[in-house]
């Protein structure tokens, strides 16, 4: 009998409309995984078996008298705990809101549930998305699938487990330096943080309202075009989220790279990443340059202050957010949260307006790179997954902390807002694995969307599943 949890979201779509396979035995197959694995992996916090498998039964029931609404009908989903539930708590993995149980769902959520999707429950999260490590939860750490005695990335860890442990076909995260993208490439999965604005975040608890995104966290590229399908598009709670039109992402996936110019910027994103992981990218780049893609080199201008400039963006914004929780419950936060919330009462207001100069510049920069070429492509993050518990990293001789180590080459594409894709591209002598990422130009998400599919149709890591 087929292992329903080794489907893709599009295979199991398939299946689906077919009637070859019912969404109750789909929601069953998942919801064993988890009783059998979170336990080790501690990706879900909060499971709603029974609401899960009353929803498969009436998305069975629809789809049996003709009301199939769509590939996304009857396919389980998780939502990362930042995204708010109607009826179901949402925490944002933090005692301050241990409690909280929302009376409307997020945007996002409330899409996914017209498409016809089933709602498992809710993933781990590193406390108010405040972390790139998903260590700091009210619910404790999240581990990663591949070696549970690493990190799994954050904040979107959970999520990305989830996906990695097949727990969940699909699962939604959020990105603000990296937070989709950075756990996708710690865990192996594929994960995509759309242009600013394309999804709303109605909904969702957020950390910096400049650079937060919201999207999906999946196995394939077409999976995740799946959910942005559904998902993206204008929001009145949003008043960021973008009118541009939505483009046909599955109809971008033909296969065809031929003639794709791939920007290649080797200075700091390549130079200052492990040598394991910068070999699987330029070999992932050889199988792409192999289907007819060109190669360009090319060079970030003013790139090496990205890191300070997103900062003093978080630092600003975060605070503002929790001003008022912080005053009255700050026993309630994780230290290494509260300690970022009150750092930002020590930010000038030039060190903000200075950030968000250069932010302009970096924009213009990247721009003009965008003349020459189609996309771009880095190494996701610059190593493989750390320790839980490290604080520090050696990469090519050089002690670096993990936090900056980790952000380097996602926070850039947050600050201008870019859409970026992260595919598993390999693994290290460790058997852990590595991310390509692929940015695009804003609202080019099918674009990286079309070269990711390329990728994957050639190639099978996306397919690899660790040994649970």
């Amino acid at each position: 009998m087929t292992d329903l949890t080794a489907l893709t979201v599009a295979e199991l779509g398939a299946a689906i409309a077919a009637k070859t396979v019912s969404p109750v035995e789909v929601t069953q197959a998942y919801l064993a995984r988890i009783a059998r694995l979170n336990g080790a992996i501690n990706a879900f916090v909060t499971l709603d078996a029974e609401g899960a498998l009353a929803a498969a039964k009436a998305a069975e029931t629809e789809i049996m008298h003709g009301q199939w609404r769509g590939p996304l009908h009857g396919i389980p989903i998780a939502h990362k705990d930042l995204y708010e539930t109607r009826g179901m708590r949402t925490t944002a993995g933090s005692r301050v809101l241990e409690h909280h149980v929302p009376d409307s769902d997020a945007t996002v959520v409330r899409r996914l549930a017209e498409a016809g999707m089933v709602l498992l429950g809710k993933t781990n999260t590193h406390e108010f998305a405040y972390g790139p490590t998903n260590e700091v939860s009210m619910f404790g750490p999240v581990a990663n699938p591949w070696d549970t005695t690493r990190i799994s990335g954050g904040s979107s860890g959970g999520s990305a487990a989830a996906i990695a442990a097949a727990m969940t076909p699909l699962a939604s995260g959020s990105d603000t330096g990296g937070s989709i993208r950075i756990p996708a490439a710690c865990c192996g999965v594929t994960g995509l943080k759309p242009t600013y604005g394309r999804v709303s975040r109605a909904g969702i608890f957020p950390l910096c309202w400049t650079m937060d995104h919201a999207g999906p966290l999946a196995r394939t590229a077409r999976d995740a075009a799946l959910f942005l399908q559904a998902a993206a598009g204008p929001d009145e709670r949003d008043s960021a989220c973008a009118h541009a039109p939505v483009a046909d992402y599955l109809a971008a996936l033909t296969g065809d790279v031929r003639g794709l110019r791939i920007g290649v910027p080797r200075r700091y994103f390549y130079d200052r990443a492990q040598e394991s992981v910068t070999d699987l990218v330029e070999a992932a780049l050889a199988v792409l340059q192999a289907q007819g893609a060109e190669l360009v080199e090319i060079d970030i201008p003013h790139i090496d202050a990205a890191a300070a400039a997103a900062l003093a963006i978080y630092l600003g914004e975060a605070t503002a957010y929790h001003d008022d929780t912080l005053d009255d419950r700050a026993h309630l936060y994780s230290e290494q949260v509260r300690t970022f919330l009150e750092l930002g009462d020590q930010l000038l207001a030039k060190d903000y307006i200075h950030a968000q100069r250069y932010r302009r510049l970096l924009g213009d920069a990247l721009a003009k790179i965008f003349r020459q070429v189609d996309v771009l492509a880095t190494p996701a993050i610059a190593m493989t997954a750390t320790p839980i518990g490290s604080t520090a990293v050696t990469i090519r001789g050089a002690e670096d902390s993990v936090f900056s180590a980790i952000l380097r080459n996602t926070e850039p594409f947050n600050l201008v807002g870019l859409p970026a894709l992260v595919l598993p591209c390999g693994f290290d002598a460790q058997g852990l694995p590595a991310g390509l990422q692929l940015i695009g130009q804003a609202f080019g998400e099918a674009e990286i969307l079309r070269a990711g599919d390329a990728y994957q149709r050639a190639t099978d890591w996306h397919a690899r599943r660790p040994l649970l």
